[in-house]
């Protein structure tokens, strides 16, 4: 089955504790996604010893959920990774909010 590129949509998410103490993705607030919202992507993300907790990544993402389940994030594992610095996400963060309907 081939991949439907518009269902994918750029989200800013960080890497943060989640609450059992281990290191997980999600949403940067300020997006349309709540930021305890469970994000699917390659493990390479976690990896603390290249990425610390608190950094912030641009993903490609859609909602998705499984046989009715909690709605998740999903990122395929096959696409860039984008590292965002404080400015860069700042910069995302405005035009998302001026594109906003």
């Amino acid at each position: 089955m081939a991949r439907d590129a518009w269902a994918y949509r750029e989200v800013a998410v960080e890497s943060r504790l989640d609450h059992r103490g281990r290191p997980c993705i999600g949403p940067v607030s300020g997006q349309a996604f709540s930021t305890g919202m469970r994000v699917q992507c390659s493990r390479s993300l976690l990896d603390l010893s290249v990425h610390p907790l608190g950094t912030r990544f641009l993903l490609s993402v859609r909602i998705s959920d499984r046989q009715g389940g909690e709605p998740y994030l999903y990122a395929w594992h096959g696409d860039p990774v984008v590292v965002l610095t404080k400015a860069r996400l700042k910069r995302f963060l405005e035009m998302y909010r001026r594109l906003r309907l």
